[in-house]
């Protein structure tokens, strides 16, 4: 499956599926404190353990959302044979 598959498929599945939607919603979220803990020139102990979480949490969410797309298409791969 090529780039513009699955990004088609992921906005099919942010239409479609609240669950996903809401993925997508956190792991942007996620992203945008990254962004601004990344643009300090001196972060506190407290904010590097925040970006280390947030990483972590990311990363989750992100499997999260590849493993739903990949079940979307193997269920729908067998639906049509």
């Amino acid at each position: 499956m090529n780039i513009s598959d699955t990004e088609a498929l992921k906005h099919q599945l942010m239409v479609n599926d609240e669950n996903f939607a809401a993925l997508v919603n956190e792991h942007q979220e996620y992203e945008k404190r990254l962004s601004e803990l990344a643009a300090l020139h001196y972060p506190s102990a407290e904010e590097q353990m925040e970006e280390i979480t947030l990483k972590k949490k990311k990363l989750y969410i992100k499997d999260r959302m590849e493993s739903m797309m990949r079940r979307y298409r193997e269920q729908h791969t067998v639906a049509s044979h």
